[in-house]
């Protein structure tokens, strides 16, 4: 991975377990303190059955999973100063296409209540509230339980 530039140059990449002490520099700058994973974390996910991760220079990064038929995203993490120019549209649109790739007909995931520009994001990208888990972030701010198909068709949409 390479340092971020105001135009990323690469395109969504694989990442690995090797990469994770950059990854989790990444995630420490992208959250507050509370909510950071470690590289270790980032590590030990990666090396999980159906977990993958992209990334994109070294401004942001995506890890989800695949099980049976439904995809979740477990962290969508960009650098404050990366933000606002696409990196993590383009990292969702590659993320969103590998997991229907990989057999998912739906991706899942949790967002802050209070996040609103990751909110308005999902929702540019077709996801839809299907729930609300109270308490869940520590300091007990609330998650939205969001949800989009990933129907060949909804998949190459974006």
């Amino acid at each position: 991975m390479t340092a971020f530039k105001p135009e990323p140059e690469h395109g969504p990449e694989p990442i690995s377990a090797q990469h994770a002490i950059v990854l989790g520099l990444i995630h420490e700058a992208s959250f507050p303190a509370e909510e950071t994973w470690s590289g270790l974390a980032i590590a030990e996910q990666l090396t999980q059955p159906g977990v993958f991760g992209l990334a994109i220079d070294a401004a942001g990064f995506v890890l989800a999973r695949v099980a049976a038929d439904e995809a979740e995203i477990l962290t969508l993490a960009v650098l404050p100063q990366a933000r606002r120019h696409g990196v993590a549209t383009r990292l969702m649109q590659a993320c969103l296409d590998q997991a229907a790739g990989r057999g998912a007909g739906a991706m899942f995931l949790e967002v802050s209540d209070t996040n609103h520009p990751a909110r308005a994001l999902y929702q540019r990208l077709g996801f839809q509230r299907v729930g609300l888990r109270r308490g869940y972030y520590p300091g007990g701010g609330n998650a939205l339980v969001l949800r989009r198909d990933l129907s060949p068709v909804a998949a190459t949409a974006l």
